[in-house]
């Protein structure tokens, strides 16, 4: 049964979404449908079609973006149009449809829509909403974890140059998108060298009180001790931005000169400065991987189909330089061409990334000019899609091509060995279904401190790694070791959050005849994988219980062999004997990774809270003393015990140390 529509209560929320769009749609546009007569009424049992038709008769020819709801309340399908009425007409035909489409009608139950002013800032809507409501009949971009970028940034009278990934809360520059943390690092570290910009922290910065190693291998300037003025790093800093920037050239003319100008000047120790820094920045562009002859910034990207799969290959050039490339594997139905494919797919990825100003493509896309639009409004700049027929640009889209057959014939090989482990799992384990989520679970200390639980994510492509979860173990009342007390608290915090944000408990089975049913991994676990024997598979199970859903989520454990050798574990598997595996059974080496992925995963995240601890200093957890009074309480006693030894006439003798913020030391770090 469809509801009626009421635009003073649309519960769309989408303010947050589209803030960024460069004509952001107001409440006046979201509320310009009326649906005084002609839409739905409350108790009509209509659907497919026929609901369509009756949502047809009052909508506007003016642009916007629809979406259509299943029985469950479920986004099917996000659409944009240039006129609604037209565009969601076409839906009421009775043939010419692919099955696809057919399916997708057939399933609707209740449509909703929202106005534009103009084409252009529908397709960013539509773009922000598919991303954020991830509709199954819409092609979907399922890998998209953040890109790293260089931050240099404006909070600061010497900014660092610093890799940076998430969200931009600090005001500064940021410079690519990266394909890879390791591409960002080889860049920092040549423009290192280049301009001698600082990478150590603020907190670093502010208490040296001598010129740090990379100042005396040439890698620093070294502002922090005053070793170059901050007028002059100010310069240097420009110079980085402009290169950064797209202006190469120029930085490199503008270097040259200032060589030949201290040679003339027979200032030799200075013109081998710029001599040395000009060969940094060539050796940043001379390794490319391809050349991309003639093109300074562009984002190249080509696709490929086969085996009912698409991959979508990206290369990134920035400043004439390679920064990468990367794979996507879109969910896409096999029945749209690669130019519907492409275009949704760009609509998507630059939902939240700025785009080159040049964009080059392998085929025309659908709604290319209105991309190209879209795209430039968001920016605030000219970006132009094209499709190069021949020349450098043109081998460049080609070696693209060539890298998306590559990897997507990797990814049918691996999907296949995938799959078919998934399969094995389910017979060994006497599972209802092939699992296409599971979770694994494990735990890492040392001797009780620093405790994290770890939880890994596979599935039908392998490990998830967007997926996977850490917890800092919390709880006061766990003796320091009990990995029982442990795991009881991962899993207490891991399915109560589920209920909340999912509601309802445990899994749905696939659905086997609709092809778009189940391409993407559900939120729930087919299966729960324990590192640990009967004492951990308990304490889990209890857990379940206690929340209602230990008939819904499958728990097996795994415990350590004879001797604890790899290939002699027992799993224990509710209503059947423990039992082991045949030591070349293809799904014990399959759940053995996935343990040991755990295991990697648990012990990683324990080491990164353990340094973290280490490098933490006690003089930061007193409220009111800053990086100013830190500096001069450790210039003063040289280190942070000495502080916490010193008495009350002591602390008062620090230059900035009032009466108040030495008693407040003071009782701090003696317990008053």
């Amino acid at each position: 049964m469809a509801d009626e529509f009421d635009p003073a209560n649309d519960d769309l929320e989408l303010d947050d979404d589209i803030e960024d769009s460069a004509e952001p749609v107001t409440v006046a546009a979201r509320a310009a449908i009326e649906w005084d007569n002609g839409g739905p009424a409350i108790g009509q049992d209509l659907s497919g079609a026929e609901l369509i038709a009756a949502f047809v008769r009052r909508l506007p020819n003016s642009p916007g973006v629809y979406r259509m709801f299943d029985t469950a309340n479920e986004v099917l399908y996000v659409g944009k149009a240039r006129s609604l009425k037209k565009r969601v007409g076409n839906y009421t035909r009775l043939g010419g449809h692919t099955n696809r489409i057919a399916r997708m009608i057939r399933a609707t139950a209740h449509m909703e829509f929202v106005t534009t002013r103009t084409e252009t800032e529908a397709l960013l809507l539509e773009a922000n909403l598919i991303k954020h409501l991830r509709p199954r009949f819409n092609v979907l971009l399922r890998d998209d974890k953040s890109f790293p970028y260089i931050l240099i940034p404006a909070d600061h009278e010497a900014p660092a140059i610093l890799k940076h990934r998430g969200g931009r809360a600090r005001k500064g520059n940021y410079f690519g998108p990266f394909a890879s943390a390791g591409a960002v690092g080889r860049t920092v570290n040549a423009l290192q060298r280049a301009f001698l910009l600082r990478t150590c922290t603020d907190n670093v910065y502010q208490t040296r009180t001598r010129p740090c190693l990379l100042y005396q291998i040439k890698r620093c300037s070294g502002p922090c001790t005053g070793e170059i003025s901050i007028s002059d790093y100010a310069g240097l800093v420009g110079e980085a931005k402009d290169f950064l920037s797209g202006r190469s050239m120029q930085v490199k003319q503008s270097m040259a000169a200032a060589m030949q100008e201290a040679s003339h000047e027979l200032d030799f120790e200075r013109a081998a400065i710029y001599r040395d820094r000009l060969a940094s920045l060539s050796h940043i562009q001379s390794h490319q991987g391809i050349n991309p002859q003639g093109v300074e910034e562009a984002d190249v990207f080509a696709i490929h189909q086969e085996g009912g799969l698409t991959c979508i290959q990206v290369f990134f050039f920035r400043t004439g330089q390679n920064w990468g490339n990367r794979a996507y594997f879109p969910r896409a139905d096999s029945s749209l061409e690669p130019g519907e494919v492409l275009s949704a797919f760009l609509a998507q990825f630059y939902d939240d990334k700025p785009p080159a100003p040049l964009i080059l493509l392998p085929i025309e896309v659908e709604d290319q000019a209105l991309l190209a639009e879209a795209l430039s409004a968001r920016a605030n700049r000219r970006v132009q899609l094209a499709v190069p027929a021949r020349g450098a640009k043109r081998d460049l889209v080609e070696h693209a091509a060539s890298n998306a057959r590559e990897a997507l014939g990797r990814r049918l090989a691996e999907t296949s060995s995938q799959a078919r482990l998934l399969a094995g799992t389910r017979e060994t384990f006497g599972l209802a279904y092939v699992p296409r989520r599971i979770e694994v679970y494990d735990n890492s200390h040392t001797m009780g401190t620093n405790a994290v639980g770890a939880m890994i994510v596979a599935g039908a492509q392998g490990f998830a790694k967007s997926q996977y979860r850490k917890f800092n173990i919390r709880s006061t009342d766990i003796t320091p070791g009990d990995d029982f007390g442990m795991m009881r608290e991962v899993m207490t915090r891991r399915f109560t959050r589920m209920l909340k944000e999912h509601g309802s408990a445990g899994p749905v089975p696939p659905v086997v005849d609709d092809e778009a049913a189940e391409p993407d991994m559900p939120a729930w676990p087919d299966l729960v994988l324990i590192d640990g024997g009967k004492g951990q598979v308990s304490a889990v199970r209890q857990i379940l219980a206690e929340l209602g859903i230990e008939d819904k989520v499958t728990t097996i454990g795994i415990a350590k062999g004879v001797d604890r050798d790899a290939g002699r574990e027992r799993f224990i598997v509710q209503g059947r004997e423990e039992f082991s595996l045949p030591p070349r059974d293809p799904v014990l080496y399959f759940v053995q990774r996935l343990r040991d992925e755990a295991h990697r995963f648990a012990i990683g995240t324990h080491r990164a809270r353990r340094a973290k601890e280490f490098t933490s200093n006690p003089l930061d957890e007193i409220s009111g003393i800053g990086p100013s009074r830190k500096r001069a309480l450790l210039h003063h006693f040289g280190t942070a015990k000495a502080v916490a030894g010193a008495g009350l006439s002591d602390l008062r003798k620090v230059e900035g140390i009032s009466e108040a913020t030495a008693r407040l030391i003071y009782d701090h770090f003696n317990g008053a």
